[in-house]
């Protein structure tokens, strides 16, 4: 991709929504105790996010959408993530999910999203399931995980390989069977929860069921961004799994910055034991502090001014490439370790303070580590940007 000049205009994203977000921080960090007791969303939140539309923003905007830029996405995901991880997460999960609109036909997407102000879609993998052709739609059968912020969605997502009516798979031209993601009403699948995690435990990211349920055809959608998308906006010539990057890369950014935010209140404070100065007159920790902090600025730029750079090119017309693609998986993935090497300082740093139960680090630090153990954190998806460098066979599924 060639040299853009970008603006600080072009780094920022759109002012007005973010400041949304800035002014419901102090609520969501309010509220991030009893999220984690309950591993819920309270209701009182859940009223202020959908006030501000904060789950409709990359929802196209023929179904009542923000359809924002990704830059602005970012920067409101890292926002809601320094006052609770489990809101952003769901926020972030829920934008990428609202992209399917895209892809439904227009009265079907309206009904869904357009209608219902409070319309959330949520979705999980699945390893043991089908849907079964028949007439009008499919026979849906199997069971879903880590469906984040299933518990206050209307809509779930099940994604599922297709199968003939006579039980044989039904392949595309290539050869290789169809898959497509049923979307199903919340009241109409068999919950279990199976959410008792290190971290991120407000997002109750829990299992769910169907048997044999039927679901139509214009109800199914396929998430390849390329294939079947009636939007034609730059937001969906891009794909909800660059999105999915960029969001849960601010999920990662805002628990660090809030980690370090809370750590130099503690080091100006805290004499540790057999120690006659704060931590903060320390040496060693003020030349680590100084190192994590650039770390993570230049991690979070890298992933904004690429971003950035990427979207102009989209918003003249073009469609994401391969290339563009790979910048955003590398620097995404940076950004979220990064963010844990920050976070790991900080909780160190701290010493027995952040070790006592719903402390801000120690939340932090189980948070951050359950994000580097989702699939965005891999940190096997450097091994298929270095491969795809130099020529070598690599795996772009998660790209």
């Amino acid at each position: 991709m060639d040299t853009l000049i970008l603006s600080a205009a072009d780094l920022a994203g759109d002012p007005a929504v973010v400041s949304r977000a800035e002014a419901l921080r102090p609520a969501v960090e309010a509220a991030s105790n009893e999220i984690e007791e309950t591993r819920r969303l309270p209701p009182a939140l859940l009223d202020g996010l959908h006030e501000a539309r904060l789950f409709r923003l990359l929802l196209p905007r023929s179904s009542d959408g923000i359809e924002t830029d990704p830059i602005t996405f970012f920067h409101v995901i890292e926002t809601i993530a320094r006052g609770d991880a489990s809101t952003a997460w769901c926020l972030s999960q829920a934008g990428g999910c609202a992209m399917s609109a895209a892809y439904l036909d227009l009265p079907v997407a309206r009904s869904i999203f357009g209608d219902d102000p409070r319309a959330v879609l949520a979705w999980g993998p699945g390893p043991k399931v089908k849907a079964v052709e028949c007439e009008g739609g499919y026979r849906v059968t199997g069971v879903w995980a880590f469906a984040s912020g299933g518990r206050h969605a209307t809509w779930l997502g099940a994604h599922c390989p297709i199968f003939q009516a006579d039980g044989s798979p039904r392949l595309d031209a290539n050869g290789r069977q169809q898959e497509r993601t049923m979307l199903v009403r919340t009241g109409d699948v068999q919950w279990t929860d199976i959410w008792n995690t290190v971290g991120l435990r407000g997002t109750a990211s829990d299992q769910f069921a169907l048997t044999d349920f039927f679901v139509r055809a214009d109800h199914s959608i396929t998430r390849e961004f390329d294939r079947e998308c009636r939007e034609s906006g730059p937001l969906y010539r891009m794909g909800a799994g660059t999105c999915y990057q960029v969001g849960f890369a601010g999920v990662a950014c805002g628990i660090a910055r809030g980690a370090l935010d809370c750590f130099l209140d503690v080091a100006r404070n805290k004499v540790p034991r057999g120690h006659k100065s704060p931590i903060r007159d320390n040496a060693v920790v003020q030349s680590n502090l100084a190192q994590a902090e650039v770390n993570l600025r230049s991690a979070r730029a890298f992933l904004l001014q690429s971003m950035a750079g990427i979207w102009k090119d989209l918003s003249a017309g073009n469609t994401i490439t391969v290339e563009q693609r790979i910048t955003i998986r590398m620097a995404a993935t940076n950004a979220i370790h990064k963010a844990k090497d920050a976070v790991d300082f900080a909780y160190n740093a701290a010493g027995a303070t952040a070790i006592f139960e719903n402390h801000p680090l120690e939340r932090r630090f189980r948070d951050i580590h359950t994000v580097t153990q989702q699939l965005q954190g891999r940190l096997s998806h450097f091994e298929t940007v270095g491969a795809w460098m130099m020529g070598a066979d690599a795996d772009l599924t998660f790209v």
